[in-house]
């Protein structure tokens, strides 16, 4: 299991059904994490790391905005578009300041020696090795991650709220999302818990194989 301590300025983690009213999740869900991370490795096939596992933890507690963006639309075809009826409002919440963990472990995946755990470590500890392009984000594109550093053991270091998986919890997180349609999107069932060290392997949401059915 590797970690990652980073510190996001502010990010907006949709919740799947928000329309003109962006809510925020209190934290990134696995499979927003699990993006982040093919980013920082130079990964451009999300299939590539699917049975590997993460999941997020919150070190502080943020502050939450609510901006005012300008939606466009087609409403009419004659109007230019972003101008009268084809722009509208919407708003969007805002996590502003977050300090936060993600851990990875690469044991489920079909080879962890070339997993995302293994690959995570080396870009971390040899940035210039890595093949990538665009800014690193946790979420939108212009949700930027302004600093990050490994966490050797992946104990936080601090008192972490965390999601973890539980059959019995209250709280589901996207595990894979399916673009188009949704119907391929998955879900973990877990909780919100409040640890002060390594969460235990089997306690990470799966990011699924293919074939699987359900991402808890």
């Amino acid at each position: 299991m590797i970690a990652l301590e980073l510190t996001v300025p502010f990010a907006c983690w949709r919740k799947g059904h928000a329309r003109e009213f962006v809510e925020t999740s209190v934290l990134p869900p696995p499979a927003t994490c699990y993006g982040a991370l093919l980013s920082l490795v130079g990964e451009t096939d999300p299939q590539r790391h699917r049975g590997c596992r993460v999941t997020a933890g919150l070190l502080n507690e943020p502050q939450v905005s609510v901006v005012l963006r300008t939606f466009w639309q087609i409403k009419k075809l004659e109007v230019g578009q972003g101008r009268g009826p084809n722009a509208g409002p919407d708003y969007q919440q805002l996590v502003v300041g977050a300090k936060l963990v993600v851990w990875c472990d690469s044991a489920d995946e079909p080879d962890p020696a070339a997993g995302l755990e293994a690959r995570v470590r080396r870009a971390m500890r040899d940035p210039g090795a890595v093949s990538r392009f665009g800014g690193w984000s946790l979420g939108e594109s212009t949700h930027l991650i302004n600093d990050a550093r490994l966490l050797d053991g992946g104990a936080p270091p601090g008192p972490c709220r965390t999601f973890v998986t539980d059959p019995t919890g209250t709280v589901t997180m996207p595990v894979w999302v399916d673009h188009v349609g949704a119907a391929g999107t998955r879900y973990a069932t877990g909780r919100l818990e409040q640890i002060d060290s390594a969460p235990g392997r089997a306690r990470l949401p799966l990011i699924p194989l293919a074939a699987e059915a359900s991402g808890a």
